[in-house]
């Protein structure tokens, strides 16, 4: 069982290192991958060192399978080499995330539409993954029409640079900015590139990804997202109108019976989900679960994860899992 790993050497790609460690993923032989720069480094994986290759001698060596994290234009170029060399491809970009022929994968809601076939499998946009995990045991039992969902998300969802301008910012050192504005003691309403519709690109893949996974396109999504300065987790407030009406009991035993997902709900105690308990977990985390007393049929929640486990490089191992236990490969 030949892995490579396309930006070995970056935040998700360390992180998808640490998830194959911890799960005991069965692999023959690592392949890590990196640009030209880190060719010929070494990263460590179970205690022994492994040499980054370049990407073209990657696809020679004909991997099983390769985890991609290493940005949209590496992906939209490399991918369909990897697949045509036969190997399956499970991408954290958003590259191919609304392409017709590539699934759109959360295991614990839809692995069973893979085949043997899907060659280039999508990983969803972190903040999407965390709120369909929520959302697919309400939307089965009550049927959503419309989310409102704001974001506060975590600098490491920007990467290595914006870690550094935060972390600059504390210490009071000059140096590179990630964002247009300071973000330490700030919020920027500024998650991706702004679009011509006066939405980021964040916000629509918050929009467009959840009917895809849970296929679906009677309900709809609308999003703002914030960066804030926390160095993990992205934390979300949604807001839910479904058909159907609900009982708060009901829904918290829901989200308690759904696989991946836990609900810290007593505000007595001060229990809530929070970024800082979130991080280096692999649960999808939801409380403050309470009636819109506003509109009929609507749910408040607060849902939190860590970006770069759930939300990025633990999804792309469960499928990765979830093609080997079912011999799709």
């Amino acid at each position: 069982m030949k892995i490579a790993i396309i930006g070995a050497t970056g935040m998700v790609g360390k992180v998808m290192l640490k998830v194959l460690e911890e799960r005991n993923f069965p692999i023959s032989e690592l392949i890590p991958v990196a640009s030209e720069r880190s060719v010929g480094k070494s990263i460590e994986y179970k205690g022994s060192p492994y040499k980054v290759v370049g990407i073209n001698d990657a696809i020679s060596m004909k991997p099983k399978i390769a985890l991609f994290s290493a940005g949209g234009d590496t992906s939209l170029k490399w991918a369909p080499k990897f697949a045509e060399a036969g190997t399956t491809v499970i991408d954290n970009s958003s590259a191919f995330r609304m392409d017709r022929d590539k699934k759109l994968v959360v295991p614990e809601i839809n692995a069973n539409l893979l085949t043997k076939k899907d060659k280039i499998i999508t990983n969803p946009n972190c903040s999407t993954i965390q709120l369909v995990l929520a959302l697919s045991p309400l939307h089965n039992k009550y049927k959503m029409k419309r989310v409102v969902v704001s974001t506060y998300q975590s600098v490491s969802g920007t990467g290595v640079k914006a870690v550094q301008q935060l972390e600059n910012e504390i210490n009071g050192i000059e140096g590179e900015m990630a964002y247009p504005h300071p973000i330490g003691r700030n919020a920027l309403p500024h998650c991706d590139v702004f679009e011509d519709n006066g939405y980021t690109k964040e916000e629509m893949k918050l929009a467009r990804e959840p009917q895809k996974i849970l296929d679906d396109r009677t309900f709809s999504v609308t999003a703002t997202a914030v960066r804030i300065p926390t160095s993990g987790g992205h934390s979300e407030s949604v807001n839910v109108q479904f058909e159907n009406d609900f009982n708060l009991q009901e829904v918290r035993e829901l989200l308690a019976e759904t696989k991946g997902v836990i609900v810290q709900d007593n505000p007595s105690t001060n229990t809530y989900p929070m970024p800082i308990l979130a991080h280096g977990k692999d649960a999808v985390f939801v409380g403050r679960i309470r009636r819109d007393e506003t509109q009929p049929n609507t749910l408040n929640m607060w849902i939190v994860s860590d970006n770069l486990r759930k939300g990025a490089a633990t999804n792309t191992v469960q499928i990765a899992e979830h093609l080997y236990v079912n011999r799709l490969l």
